[in-house]
């Protein structure tokens, strides 16, 4: 009798562990709990690590990533080559820099990345945003060629991975085959996971490439392909045996633009009513599915646990709502967040908030928030007072619901924006004229130190702030770069040696800097982070900004506790007001005597009352 009821106990106690594994715990409306403590880092897989030459891309492998052809005697760019030198190669086809830079590749792959596991694991990371690991010739991978395989040059067997792929009918989830390629990424799902590291995955909607499976096939079967109708813009000759035409996303010839549907009061830069097409549809949630629950057994413990959406303001609201209700069907507690930046370029950033309502997006990625950080704290072209900087941050966060804010990524730096002290290193608008071919004086050597106090200060707002702060993979390592492609170089790891770098040849300026692994900016890195996990206050509340005429000062408190920041944007020292003196100093940017002596210029401190 007690063998029966202890059975009858450990049934029921499994039982309840499967319906707990399967309770709604995020309201469909909110962003999943753990955004809120997210610590997120952001990896661009080809420029991270090369773990395994065997899997180095191959010309074959590259087919049609761009319009311009890859010489014959092209070759991978070993890791540490001077970035801003073209290889023989390169020079060989008789292109600039900025054609050149694109055909090159580094071998980065899925095993560096394993390696750095525990390196992000100390860095404090508990969240990574993946940037496309599409199967796609590209080195960025926006241009798919499969949305459910994984770059196979990111995987263990290219030339096997290659061969399986062909064994399947991409139009049928039924056929699809797992490769060495997928199968590795799931595995690197789990091990995330198992260091306490969400694992979100970026994705594009709007557009393919001109490689992807579909698209091939109407270029191949003209009008009589199965697939005519899944593009935009698409016009065959007067037979139907040929394509003539289609729409590129934004005119570029090899992201061919998935067709939208019923759209109404479509206008650059705002959202717009419409749909995508039914069998797009349907195949974009197969693929969703796949990487959301590899296994396919109901539990979404094993995928991913949320996407990134690019360019998300091409593709209309019926969609998004649509998929929003498909994701939150197969996972809960699964993560949504736009990419929703310009309406108008260099002046205008998007309005995140018809994004953010409940219905699409659980946060955008917050370039609202940093185009306003950057232009006070680095005194740039887009600079303002502190009575101006404090305004405009509200008037970007209280149109949010606070869990919303909470959400937020805060980030500047990224694989589209210049890195974080290179950016600080000059004084041109935010996302304008920041790079040598389009600024000669533009500089992207090492900054100077006063520009590295100055983006020390942007970095303990960023993690002292609502929102969840964001790294651009080597920001950390006080790597530099300009704008897109010079933000991508290969991380300047310390096992690695490089050359010098030198400047661009359009730059109106001389510099040979050698990249190291800047041990004291990474170890700053490190304790803004522990700064923030260590205190809930941080993550969890709300901001209220407090009365000071020169220095920002706020406050984040909660049930348990109240934190101040205080932050000297002058060069010159200043005297904290006597009310805080009482407090407990808990962080300091630089050395710091005391309360009771003045706070340095360009330095800050965070007290716990």
């Amino acid at each position: 009798m007690k063998q029966t009821i202890y059975l009858i106990l450990v049934l029921f106690a499994c039982f309840s562990l499967d319906i707990k594994a399967q309770t709604v715990t995020t309201d469909f409306s909110k962003p999943p709990q753990w955004t809120k403590d997210a610590i997120w880092y952001q990896i661009f897989v080809e420029r991270f690590r090369n773990g395994n030459d065997d899997n180095n891309p191959r010309l074959p492998w590259i087919k049609g990533a761009l319009l311009d052809s890859f010489p014959p005697t092209w070759e991978v760019t070993p890791w540490g080559h001077n970035w801003y030198a073209q290889e023989n190669w390169a020079q060989e086809t008789g292109l600039d820099f900025y054609r050149t830079i694109q055909m090159r590749r580094y071998g980065g792959d899925l095993e560096g990345v394993r390696e750095k596991i525990n390196y992000l694991k100390d860095l404090g990371i508990n969240a990574v945003y993946f940037n496309p690991l599409n199967h796609a010739p590209s080195l960025h991978k926006y241009d798919a060629a499969y949305y459910h395989h994984i770059d196979a040059c990111f995987g263990p067997d290219p030339e096997g991975d290659l061969k399986l792929i062909q064994s399947e009918n991409p139009g049928d989830p039924a056929t699809w085959v797992w490769t060495s390629a997928d199968r590795y990424f799931v595995d690197l799902i789990k091990e995330f996971h198992n260091q306490g590291i969400k694992v979100v995955l970026d994705f594009s909607w709007n557009h393919t490439g001109s490689e992807f499976w579909a698209f091939r096939d109407i270029k191949s079967k003209g009008a009589r392909s199965a697939y005519k109708d899944w593009y935009a813009g698409v016009r065959f000759s007067e037979d139907g045996s040929s394509l003539e035409h289609y729409d590129g996303w934004v005119g570029i010839a090899t992201l061919p633009e998935l067709k939208k549907i019923n759209t109404t009061g479509k206008i650059q830069g705002h959202p717009y009513e419409g749909d995508m097409h039914p069998e797009v549809v349907s195949h974009i949630q197969a693929v969703s599915r796949r990487w959301m629950d590899p296994n396919g057994d109901g539990n979404p413990a094993d995928g991913i646990d949320g996407m990134r959406l690019d360019v998300a303001e091409h593709v209309p609201l019926g969609f998004w709502r649509s998929f929003r209700k498909f994701v939150r069907s197969v996972n809960p507690d699964f993560f949504l967040m736009g990419e929703n930046w310009w309406t108008s370029w260099p002046d205008v950033l998007m309005d995140p908030v018809p994004w953010v309502k409940g219905d699409i997006f659980d946060a955008v990625m917050h370039y609202q928030w940093y185009k306003v950080a950057r232009g006070f704290f680095a005194g740039s072209a887009d600079g303002m007072n502190l009575e101006l900087f404090k305004n405009k941050i509200d008037s970007v966060f209280l149109r949010y619901n606070p869990y919303t804010r909470q959400a937020m990524m805060n980030l500047g730096p990224s694989h589209d924006a210049p890195r974080l002290l290179t950016d600080f290193a000059n004084k041109n608008k935010y996302k304008f004229q920041c790079k040598p071919s389009d600024n000669a004086s533009y500089y992207t050597g090492l900054p100077q130190d006063i520009f590295r106090k100055r983006a020390a200060l942007l970095l303990l707002h960023q993690f002292t702030f609502t929102g969840a702060p964001h790294i651009w993979n080597g920001d950390e390592m006080g790597m530099t770069g300009a704008d897109d492609p010079d933000n991508r170089k290969p991380l300047w790891w310390g096992d690695i040696s490089f050359s010098s770098e030198s400047q661009h040849p359009a730059s109106a300026y001389n510099y040979f800097d050698v990249p190291f692994f800047d041990n004291s900016w990474h170890n700053y890195y490190k304790s803004l982070i522990k700064l923030r996990k260590q205190h809930a206050s941080l993550r969890t509340s709300d901001y209220t900004f407090e009365d000071h005429p020169s220095m920002l000062i706020y406050k984040r408190t909660n049930e348990t506790e109240t934190v101040y920041v205080i932050i000297n944007p002058d060069e010159q020292p200043a005297h904290i007001p006597d009310r805080y003196k009482k407090m407990e100093l808990i962080f300091s940017t630089q050395d710091y005597e005391g309360l009771d002596k003045p706070l340095g210029g360009l330095s800050g401190i965070v007290l716990k009352k």
